[in-house]
């Protein structure tokens, strides 16, 4: 996958995220560096350049495993210094354990470089914003009768609806009484723009929180627009594609992970768990949004042909801009499936699991 070559990065890949407004669960590229986790949503088969939120790892807690999700036991949950909790779920117990290990070094490196010692005084304002429930706040701001107003905005001869300005937020910030002055207010404001509450929309707003510093990414300005973060359209029900009986589902699971799949009919494409069973050998699907007891789809390997497909080109049959590590399958009854892994690796990993089987 395509990576910014300046930033630092310690790992990458596939993990499940709940939201925030709307508890839904929806499948992201994530970007771990040594301060932050970063995340992307994928439009077709490439990642979106845009990313969709951060998570600020300095003062993280992080609790791994988070086992209160009955149907999710894949579960970590990091808590940021704001108290923002972050629900994320990984492909396997080896992949979560994994990311736990390498954020929880990244947020003990934090505290030995960059960390204030135990002598160092607090500062006040940083201190009052640190009891204030940044959920809460957001709960406030989407409020019908008393919460922050959407409205259209135009920027530099474009129009965008649903947003606000700057400003609009640190007055309503300062008339709501949850800050007490402008500068605390942007504060607070940059906080929930930290924590991918809210999004820049438009040139000014994206240009100040690529050069600002993190105490003021978000500005007190009447033509720097924002909008909410989180969708708050619910998925509608997947229906599967293919009828699964209790025999495929009984192999041993040999493989599970994140790829990205071609749609038969729509022909877009979607992030999905596979998982690889043998004995019966069988390769299911699963949405990662729902849970991973009902896949969406899957089929007999018996029979398969498993090809790798080259990246300088785009296949006949393929659509959409495809980033590479891409391969495909040959069912049996003539089906054919086109696949996309995160990484070379990844995919010669499943080329080689799957051969074996077929």
């Amino acid at each position: 996958m395509d990576t910014d070559k300046q930033v630092n990065i310690l790992r990458e890949g596939f993990l499940v995220k709940r939201g925030h407004v709307v508890q839904n669960w929806k499948a992201r590229w994530f970007v771990l560096t040594p301060d932050k986790l970063l995340y992307y949503k994928y439009e077709g088969s490439k990642r979106d350049s845009c990313q969709r939120g951060k998570i600020l790892l300095k003062d993280c807690v992080i609790t791994c495993p988070f086992l209160e999700y009955e149907n999710r036991p894949l579960v970590m949950k990091l808590q940021t210094k704001h108290g923002v909790d972050h629900y994320l779920e990984a492909c396997s117990r080896e992949a979560r354990d994994e990311w736990a290990a390498d954020i929880n070094a990244a947020v003990n490196n934090l505290q030995t470089t960059n960390g204030k010692s135990k002598t160092d005084k607090p500062d006040p304002a940083e201190s009052q914003l640190n009891n204030i429930s940044l959920s809460k706040v957001l709960d406030s701001m989407y409020d019908v009768h008393s919460g922050i107003k959407l409205s259209n905005h135009v920027e530099q001869g474009s129009t965008y609806s649903n947003c606000f300005s700057g400003s609009a937020v640190v007055d309503w910030l300062v008339f709501m009484q949850l800050v007490l002055t402008r500068v605390e207010a942007v504060t607070l404001a940059s906080a929930l723009l930290e924590e991918g509450f809210l999004r820049t929309v438009g040139q000014k707003s994206v240009e100040a929180l690529r050069t600002a510093g993190l105490s003021a990414q978000f500005m007190d300005d009447s033509t720097a627009l924002y909008s909410f973060s989180d969708s708050l359209k619910k998925r509608g029900s997947v229906k599967a594609e293919t009828s699964l009986s209790a025999v495929e589902l009984s192999g041993k699971v040999i493989k599970r992970g994140y790829l990205l799949k071609q749609g038969h009919r729509r022909k877009n494409w979607k992030v999905r768990l596979f998982v690889l069973r043998s004995e019966p050998a069988f390769l299911h699907y699963y949405d990662p949004t729902k849970d991973d007891i009902s896949p969406v789809g899957g089929f007999s390997l018996r029979g398969c042909l498993v090809s790798s497909l080259e990246d300088n080109g785009v296949p006949s049959g393929v659509k959409g801009n495809v980033q590479g590590n891409l391969f495909k399958i040959i069912t049996q009854t003539d089906t054919h499936y086109f696949i996309q892994a995160p990484t070379h690796q990844e995919k010669m990993d499943w080329l080689d699991a799957m051969r074996s089987q077929c």
